[in-house]
Formats: C-alpha cells, structure tokens, sequence
C-alpha cells in the first residue's frame, strides 16, 4: 500500500491504483484478500465512500471480485488484464507519439532500438 495520497488527484482514483500498481508487482496475488475498506480508511484516513467508489472500479473491471462475508479478492486473471491495459495504454501514449516524432526526423528503427537500449541501460545518449 502507498503510504501517501497526491492532494492534486481524485483520491478514490489513487486508491483503485494503489491496488493495480499492488497486484501488478506482485503484492498482492490471485485468488489473495485485498486490504478491507476499513483498513484503507484507517490506512488513509479518507472517507469509507471515497474508498468505496474506488473499489467498486475496480469490481466493474473484474480485477477483483467479491466474496460474500469474507471481503474483496483480487481476480485470477487480474494480473493479465492489467498488464494487457497497461500495455495498451502504453503503446498508444508513448511508442506511436515516438514513432510519430521519429520518422520525420529521419532515425531508422536500429538507431531507435540503440536509443532505447541505451536508456533501459541507464546510459546517456550522446
């Protein structure tokens, strides 16, 4: 669980996040019990229906499900889906802005994958 919340963003948002970015690290497994919404009330201290309104994101998505009078779960196949979201998001925020810059500016795809190298490396690019 993150130990603090951001002032500047929706806080149920955040809390639906902390969730995902927990079962994307492994913090939390399939078929594995989810923090209750007291303890995330507590955690926090925010509002039971701010935390409510996140969980129920969550639920929507089918990253985690309900178990009658035991709590919240995280979803089998939670983890794939986040990822695949995740990816999606990701292709389209930053590899076509990249591609789209790129191209113009006349780098080949080696001299791009050389660059990423680089970075992923934490190497500066002369």
């Amino acid at each position: 669980m993150k130990s603090a919340l951001d002032s500047n963003r929706p806080i149920y948002l955040q809390i639906k996040e902390a969730i995902e970015e927990d079962i994307l690290n492994g913090r939390l497994a399939p078929e594995e019990q989810i923090p209750s919404n007291s303890q995330l009330v507590s955690h926090y201290n925010i509002n039971p229906v701010t935390v409510l309104k996140g969980i129920n994101l969550l639920v929507d998505e089918g990253i985690i499900f309900k178990k009658r009078g035991l709590g919240m779960y995280v979803s089998p196949d939670a983890p794939e889906k986040l990822k695949r979201r995740f990816s999606d998001a990701f292709f389209q925020e930053h590899v076509e802005p990249l591609t789209a810059l790129a191209k113009p500016l006349g780098f080949t795809l080696r001299e791009i994958h050389a660059m990423i190298d680089s970075a992923w490396k934490g190497e500066k690019n002369d």
